[in-house]
């Protein structure tokens, strides 16, 4: 069955996009059919992967109902659905649409037989392109920050995702959790990692990903950190990251 995970936080600057695009990359050069839909307004990850923001067909026509979801080979194993600045304005436009929150999971029914895994980047919200991630997906992956202001409003996140479950998607589950931007020989880093497995035993990745200047150069070439520097410690704990994730399922 084809996996299709969420990868949310409504805080910014936590890894996110980077997240999902290298995650995505690693997936794929395991052998596995990768598509990855940008769903921020914000298109940070089509910028970061070399492609047009301003592509004639992208998720925001799809969400509006003008055409299927358009998929782009990125390279073998791994496709994109790029975004586009004006998706900002698509939830007024879908505000009264009947069945809303389920557009996304009835673009992606035709589209699940062709990968094992599909990833979205959500926009740092918690409004109607994040429900309807949350309400097309198998799981959610969760990126925090090593850092106090980061772990703040967790709750709040995790409420909307139990809303969610409930009441559109029972069989919505958390992937866990993965701390980003560590350093660790930062003791409020290590505190936070604490912290952070003490509330979700279990959920917490063993893998984090420390803090490493590759990691935030690759975007600007257009590349991901395998692409860009693939003896990084970036591409190191994004390969350990795609590997405890193939291991759990």
């Amino acid at each position: 069955m084809t996996k299709i995970i969420s990868i949310l936080n409504h805080k910014g600057g936590v890894g996110k996009t980077t997240t999902a695009i290298n995650l995505s990359a690693s997936l794929a050069a395991h052998g596995k059919k990768v598509l990855l839909i940008d769903a921020d307004p914000q298109a940070n990850l089509t910028q970061s992967l070399g492609h047009p923001t301003e592509s004639e067909n992208t998720i925001y026509g799809a969400l509006r109902g003008q055409y299927p979801l358009p998929v782009v080979h990125h390279r073998e194993n791994f496709d994109v659905v790029l975004s586009t600045l004006d998706l900002s304005a698509v939830e007024i436009e879908l505000a009264g649409e009947v069945g809303r929150e389920f557009i996304l999971r009835e673009l992606l029914e035709p589209l699940t037989k062709n990968y094992d895994y599909i990833l979205i980047d959500c926009p740092p919200s918690l409004g109607l392109l994040t429900v309807n991630a949350l309400a097309a997906s198998t799981s959610v992956l969760i990126p925090v920050q090593a850092q106090y202001l980061a772990v703040q409003g967790m709750a709040k996140l995790l409420n909307i995702i139990d809303k969610v479950k409930q009441k559109l998607n029972k069989s919505l589950q958390l992937e866990g959790v993965l701390v980003t931007q560590f350093t660790k020989t930062i003791v409020l880093n290590r505190d936070i990692l604490s912290t952070i497995q003490g509330h979700f035993p279990d959920k917490v990745f063993s893998t984090v990903i420390r803090s490493n200047v590759a990691l935030a150069e690759a975007p600007s070439n257009g590349k991901d950190i395998f692409e860009y520097n693939p003896k990084s410690p970036g591409a190191q704990d994004y390969l350990s990251l795609c590997e405890e994730l193939l291991k759990n399922n």
